[in-house]
């Protein structure tokens, strides 16, 4: 799978406007402040491919990005403080309309910050995925403000503080300094391959 080839489709803002789910898709999904865009940028090797805000929260819109043989799909962050009970109300229609749809579901990446205990809204979405049976991978982000005594002694604690299996995988990952990336590029190559 080609890294470097996916370009931005399309955002939508209700899920009524979701496009037919013609290609395995892989989603990403966490807290507003998680790091999302920053990991989808280094994924693709792209700097302004999704849009970096100091402002957490702000991605409002599903955004999809197109390669040749699947889609990648990024959901709206989830749980920040700082917006209007209305915007809360739109971000979690969008999230659970694009799950409740018949889609081609290869993998949903869940982000979780490493430097911090899995939030309630964490394992809201962990016990989702599972009760949905859905495929999923859960990724640690910002290993680089941690030592790597931490990074291992925090994905142990969130493991079980997420009740994970060990069929999940688990991977501690840095946009800043690349750790992580080609692993996750070899789960998500691995997932999109068991669906075509």
């Amino acid at each position: 799978m080609n890294f470097n080839n996916v370009t931005f489709e399309r955002s939508f803002g209700v899920s009524s406007q979701l496009p037919p789910s013609t290609l395995p898709e892989v989603s990403f999904a966490g807290r507003s402040n998680v790091g999302k865009s920053s990991l989808i940028n280094k994924l693709f090797n792209r700097k302004g491919l999704a849009k970096v805000s100091q402002t957490p929260g702000k991605t409002a819109t599903i955004n999809f990005f197109n390669s040749q043989d699947v889609r990648f799909v990024d959901l709206p962050g989830y749980g920040f403080a700082q917006v209007s009970k209305a915007d809360k109300g739109r971000w979690s229609e969008l999230i659970e309309g694009y799950f409740n749809q018949d889609r081609n579901f290869a993998l949903v990446v869940s982000l979780i910050d490493i430097r911090h205990n899995p939030s309630d809204l964490d394992h809201a979405m962990i016990e989702f995925l599972q009760d949905a049976e859905l495929p999923y991978l859960v990724v640690l982000t910002k290993a680089d403000k941690l030592s790597r005594q931490q990074q291992l002694k925090q994905k142990a604690v969130i493991k079980r503080a997420l009740n994970l299996p060990d069929s999940v995988d688990m991977v501690v990952t840095s946009s800043e300094k690349g750790t992580g990336i080609d692993l996750l590029k070899a789960a998500i190559t691995q997932a999109v391959e068991r669906e075509v």
